[in-house]
């Protein structure tokens, strides 16, 4: 089972359906953003206390799972 799923869900009334921790209204992309500009874990738990590492984690995890299920077709 995919661990990530206790802790992600999608909602269409709540941010536009995109993928949120639970209980929350942070994204799975919000989170990636602040990865990607720099931020920590520690940083990112300070700044928002209702998350915890394990909430990152499975918003990493989700991304991975989302991404390798995209396929790309090319028509030759």
């Amino acid at each position: 089972m995919k661990k990530y799923i206790e802790f992600i869900s999608i909602h269409p009334d709540i941010r536009f359906g995109k993928p949120c921790i639970k209980g929350t209204r942070i994204t799975v992309g919000d989170i990636l953003g602040w990865l990607s500009s720099g931020m920590t874990y520690e940083e990112i738990v300070e700044d928002f206390p209702e998350l915890n590492t394990e909430h990152i984690r499975a918003a990493l995890a989700f991304a991975a799972e989302r991404e390798e299920s995209v396929k790309i077709l090319t028509t030759p």
